[in-house]
C-alpha cells in the first residue's frame, strides 16, 4: 500500500486528489494540508511514502515544506512530487534542488498522477536529468554564487566523468556507449555516486553537477 499525503491550499484541488486515489486499491491517503507548516506537521505524524506538494500556499510555502521534509534524516523514505500550474516556473528548480524527486502540472491526466506515484514511491525520479538540466539553465536562482568542487573530493576521476555526463541529461546506456563501458558498468558508478554524494535519486545528482561548478549553465 502506497501512503500518500495531499499538501494545496485549495480545498476543491485537495478533495479532487483524494477521490482519484481512494479509488485505487493499492494506494491510501493519510491526510491532507492547506499550508507549509501543515504538511511538514503531517509528513512528521503520518510519514507517507509520497507528497503531492503545492507550492504557492500560506505559513510556509511548498518550497519551504520541501526543503524542511528533505532535511529531516527521519523522513528520509518519504518523496515529494511537486505540482505546479506552470511546468517551468522558478519555484519548480528551486523545489528541485531543495530534494523534491520530481513534478507535475495540476492538469495532469488521472492515469498519468496514478503513475507517477507508483514511479515515485519505488524510489525513482519523476524528472528526466535532461528535463533537470533544462530546468536549472533557465533559472539560476538558488544556484551556488560560488561553485564549491571540493565537494567532489569522494569521487574518482572516473566518476566525475559519470557525473558531467548525468549532468547533461545522458542515460546509462548513453554515458557507456560514449566513455567505452558496459551500461553495467555505467549504471554501478552512477549509484557509486549517489551512496557518496548523500543523492537521493539521479536529479540530484545533476543539481550536485551544477553546484560544485563542475558543470555550468548552457554546458553542451
Amino acid at each position: 500500500m502506497i501512503r500518500v499525503a495531499i499538501a494545496d491550499d485549495q480545498q476543491l484541488i485537495r478533495a479532487g486528489f483524494r477521490a482519484l486515489l481512494d479509488a485505487e486499491p493499492d494506494i491510501e491517503v493519510v491526510g491532507e494540508a492547506g499550508t507549509g507548516r501543515e504538511v511538514v506537521a503531517l509528513v512528521d505524524r503520518e510519514r507517507p511514502d509520497v507528497v503531492l506538494m503545492d507550492i504557492r500556499m500560506p505559513d510556509g510555502d511548498g518550497l519551504w515544506a520541501t526543503e524542511t521534509i528533505v532535511a529531516d534524516e527521519r523522513l528520509a523514505a518519504t518523496r515529494v512530487v511537486v505540482v505546479t500550474t506552470f511546468e517551468l516556473d522558478d519555484y519548480v528548480a528551486r523545489a528541485i534542488r531543495g530534494g523534491a524527486s520530481g513534478f507535475l502540472v495540476k492538469d495532469t491526466e488521472p492515469v498519468e498522477l496514478i503513475r507517477a506515484i507508483h514511479v515515485v514511491a519505488d524510489g525513482n525520479a519523476l524528472l528526466s536529468p535532461g528535463v533537470t538540466k533544462r530546468l536549472l539553465e533557465r533559472v539560476s536562482v538558488g544556484l551556488r554564487d560560488i561553485p564549491d568542487p571540493a565537494a567532489l573530493a569522494v569521487l574518482t576521476d572516473r566518476e566525475r566523468e559519470v557525473l558531467v555526463l548525468v549532468g547533461a541529461g545522458l542515460t546509462n546506456e548513453e554515458i557507456a556507449a560514449k566513455l567505452y563501458l558496459s551500461p553495467l558498468t555505467a549504471k554501478t558508478h552512477v549509484s557509486r555516486m549517489m551512496s557518496k554524494l548523500g543523492a537521493r535519486d539521479r536529479v540530484q545528482l545533476v543539481v550536485t553537477a551544477y553546484e560544485t561548478g563542475l558543470i555550468a549553465p548552457g554546458w553542451q
